[in-house]
C-alpha cells in the first residue's frame, strides 16, 4: 500500500503522510462482529491513573478478531479487507461455507475472493492456518500461538513475520525479526504468510494533534519537571541514577539470567550497547 506525501499548504501537514487505502474494499465493518470500546484515561476500576499520558481520542469500536482459527475443515472465502482502527495491521472479512462470518488478520498477498482453511492437513498457502510441526522449514508465518488452542500471540502487527529454522522432537524453532529465535511446540497452530500493511512503520505523524487522536497525551521529562514534581526536577538529578517518578530505578536489568525459560528462548537478541 503506497504512502502518501502533501505539499506544505500548512505546518501541520508539512511532514505528514498518509496510507492511500489502496486495499479496503469496505467503508463500514460487519455489525455482528463488532461492539463498544469504552475508554479508561489509564485509571482503574477506583478511578486512580495507573497508566499515564492516556486520554481522549477517537471513538473506535472494537472489531471481534478470530485469533484461535479453530474452525477446521470449512473453507473460508475473502469477503473484503477492512480498515481496523485497534492496530496497525488491515482485517479480512471471510465468510465460511455455512454463512458464518469471522474477521482475521490479512496477510501480505490475500485478495478478495481468495480461499483459506484451517487445521491439520491443509496446504501450506497464504491465509492458512495448520500446526506448526507441518509447516515446511524457511516458511514465513504469522499470528503463532505459544500454547495449542490459547489463539495467536506473536507477529500479528503490520509486517511482522516469524521464520521457522528447525524441528526437534515435539516443537519447532522459531527466529524473530530480532534475531532472537523461541521454540515452540508443533501442535501450536500459525498463519502461512506475513502480515500486510508492511509500510505502516513509513507513515509519519507531522503534527501533535495526530497522536492525541491515538489517545496518547504528551509525555513530559522530569528533568524540566520542579524538584516538589519528580526526582529529576530543578532541572539536573543530582549525580543520581535515572528513577521514574516514585524513585525506582529504570534502565537495569530485570530478568533473571539463571531461570530457565521453559525451553522457550534457544538464542536471545543482542542487548545493551556493542563492546569490543
Amino acid at each position: 500500500m503506497p504512502v502518501k506525501n502533501y505539499k506544505p499548504t500548512s505546518p501541520g501537514i508539512r511532514f505528514q503522510s498518509h496510507h492511500t487505502f489502496d486495499e479496503i474494499t469496505k467503508a463500514k465493518p460487519e455489525k455482528s462482529l463488532t461492539k463498544g470500546k469504552m475508554k479508561t484515561g489509564g485509571r482503574n476500576s477506583i478511578g486512580r491513573v495507573t497508566s499515564r499520558f492516556i486520554g481522549g481520542g477517537h471513538k473506535q469500536k472494537y472489531r471481534d478478531i478470530d485469533f484461535k482459527r479453530e474452525k477446521f475443515g470449512i473453507p473460508a472465502k475473502v469477503a473484503a479487507v477492512e480498515y481496523d482502527p485497534n492496530r496497525t495491521a488491515r482485517i479480512a472479512l471471510v465468510e465460511y461455507e455455512d454463512g458464518e462470518k469471522r474477521y482475521v488478520l490479512h496477510p501480505r498477498g490475500l485478495s478478495v475472493g481468495d480461499k483459506i482453511v484451517s487445521g491439520p492437513g491443509s496446504d501450506s498457502r497464504i491465509g492458512n492456518a495448520l500446526p506448526l510441526k507441518e509447516i515446511p522449514l524457511g516458511t514465513d508465518v504469522h499470528n503463532v500461538e505459544l500454547k495449542p488452542g490459547k489463539g495467536g500471540q506473536m507477529a500479528r502487527s503490520a509486517g511482522t513475520a516469524l521464520e521457522v529454522v528447525a524441528k526437534e522432537g515435539d516443537y519447532v524453532t522459531l527466529r524473530m525479526a530480532s534475531t532472537e529465535t523461541r521454540m515452540i511446540h508443533g501442535n501450536c497452530l500459525a498463519t502461512i504468510g506475513t502480515v500486510g500493511n508492511a509500510e505502516h512503520e513509513l507513515i509519519s505523524h507531522g503534527k501533535a494533534g495526530k497522536s492525541r487522536w491515538l489517545g496518547k497525551r504528551p509525555k513530559v521529562r522530569g528533568e524540566v519537571m520542579n524538584p516538589v514534581d519528580h526526582p529529576h526536577g530543578g532541572r539536573t538529578r543530582g549525580g543520581r541514577n535515572v528513577v521514574d517518578l516514585w524513585g525506582n530505578k529504570e534502565g537495569v536489568k530485570t530478568r533473571n539470567k539463571h531461570r530457565p525459560s521453559q525451553r522457550l528462548i534457544v538464542r536471545g537478541r543482542k542487548r545493551g550497547k556493542a563492546t569490543q
